[in-house]
């Protein structure tokens, strides 16, 4: 049957996982390569996703008082160098362009791996009193890192994401912001994306090149590897002493102003495949599906049916929902298969005696269950059953996060319980960066991060077995 050569298009998950990840990416229609080695085309369906994160984060950013702009994609060779730790950070993934035309450039000109130095310029050009501050500003671009291994959405050439720069008075307004747009990121990838993420503090092995902090949101694959879903960083004064970014105060005293910088990206399409898949294809929770229901009329040619199917799209759609009608020439059964493929959240079936009998199905695609319901009051069922697929969702995955995390007291046992079950291991660190790099050279373990709320697992480190005060979710990741 038609579809169930679809769905076979699909390499199970216990078979590949990588393949697996990679056939739902092209099955779904969410990204293909391009003629550019590690670039993607993101396709009309994975770009639709993008938007409905667009605009989770957005309105959050400009309720929090951020306002948009934007900056430009090169940057001058020495305005990159001027923060030394931060070039040295970026430099093995750095593109250049050194001609313009037919002519090569006095100074050559890097393509944006990142923008603080030209958010720090600005600045400092702009910033003159304790009027101009705080500047919270975001921008929605593509950035190029010459990664060596790439795989869409999770880690390629080119990829889209939003930034957001900050500057500030205080050192404490600076913290403040910082953990303040981690939390924003923390509630869409919990309450709009469902993914469960634990919070907290990087090392100082894992921040960003050039923040004094670097916070963290890291959610757990299917495959029990973590996955880092956001970053916020406290810049301290470090870029603003090196770009001279100052301000005068009402006490009349010329000081350096605080910075933050925070991003979240397009591999979090990919986040959504990991966590929510299956062998038969993608799983979109309800409040970022870019389509919610599907309508599929059944023996379309039969008069009155595709009418039906169009006037239940319209009542859906007034009632708030996204919605569309698959009026296609397919067949039903290729229409579902489809429609889970796409991981569209709600099926919605009706044919001849449905309309008969004054009613439609409804198919879940998180749990496959179907259920008949009257037309009358049809909006008020779809939408409490969208808000149960969402907690539904959310409630499976956080399961499976509690059931993939374990606790050890010794380097034997961390390693062991990860090698024989991949997931999240905690477990208690002497802050020493010597026993982050044996663990990592080692096993390929890093530590995920600090955890906000902490416990005490033992007394000891569990690399070196030296007194140790802190708690860390250790894992492989991607």
């Amino acid at each position: 049957m038609a579809e169930k050569k679809l769905v076979e298009q699909i390499t199970p998950m216990s078979e590949d996982f990588a393949q697996w990840y990679t056939d739902i990416v092209k099955k779904a229609e969410l990204a293909d390569y391009s003629s550019v080695k590690g670039f993607m085309v993101i396709r009309p369906a994975g770009y639709a996703i993008w938007e409905m994160l667009m605009q989770a984060l957005d309105s959050r950013f400009k309720a929090s008082g951020v306002q948009n702009c934007a900056m430009p994609m090169l940057i001058p060779e020495s305005l990159l160098s001027r923060e030394s730790e931060h070039v040295e950070g970026f430099a093995p993934e750095v593109a250049w362009v050194t001609m313009g035309g037919k002519k090569r450039l006095e100074e050559k000109l890097c393509v944006r791996p990142t923008s603080e130095v030209l958010f720090c310029d600005y600045y400092s050009k702009i910033v003159k009193s304790y009027r101009d501050l705080p500047q919270l500003l975001n921008q929605w671009v593509s950035v190029i890192r010459w990664e060596k291994t790439t795989r869409p959405f999770l880690r390629t050439r080119e990829f889209l994401w939003q930034e957001g720069h900050t500057v500030h008075a205080t050192a404490e307004e600076a913290e403040e912001r910082t953990i303040l747009m981690l939390n924003i990121y923390k509630d869409v990838a919990e309450n709009e994306m469902a993914i469960p993420v634990v919070s907290g503090r990087k090392t100082d092995k894992e921040k960003f090149a050039g923040a004094i902090a670097t916070y963290t949101i890291e959610g757990l694959m299917h495959d029990g590897q973590a996955l880092q879903c956001g970053t916020s960083h406290n810049f301290g004064d470090g870029f603003a002493k090196a770009f001279g970014v100052q301000f005068l105060d009402k006490d009349n005293q010329r000081k350096t102003v605080h910075q933050t910088s925070w991003g979240f990206t397009t591999r979090m399409i990919g986040a959504l495949i990991m966590v929510h898949g299956d062998d038969s294809g993608l799983k979109l929770p309800p409040r970022i599906a870019p389509t919610q229901i599907m309508i599929v009329p059944v023996q379309q040619q039969k008069e009155g049916v595709l009418d039906k199917a169009f006037s239940l799209r319209e009542r859906l759609i007034q009632a708030g929902f996204r919605v569309k009608v698959d009026d296609s020439d397919r067949s039903p059964g290729y229409k579902f298969a489809d429609c889970e493929m796409r991981g569209i959240p709600l099926r919605l079936e009706i044919g001849p005696r449905d309309i008969e009998a004054g009613q439609a199905v409804l198919v879940r695609r998180d749990t496959g269950e179907k259920l008949t319901a009257p037309l009358d009051g049809l909006e008020k069922e779809c939408g409490e059953l969208l808000e149960r697929i969402q907690s539904d969702m959310l409630e499976r995955a956080r399961r499976f996060m509690k059931e993939r995390t374990t606790d050890a007291k010794s380097l034997e046992e961390l390693v062991s319980s990860i090698d024989r079950r991949p997931g999240f291991v905690r477990a208690m660190w002497c802050g020493c960066r010597e026993c982050e790099d044996k663990l990592k050279e080692y096993s390929g373990i890093s530590a995920r991060c600090i955890p906000f709320e902490q416990e005490k697992i033992s007394d000891h480190c569990v690399v070196c077995g030296k007194p140790a005060s802190k708690m860390v979710y250790w894992g492989r990741a991607y």
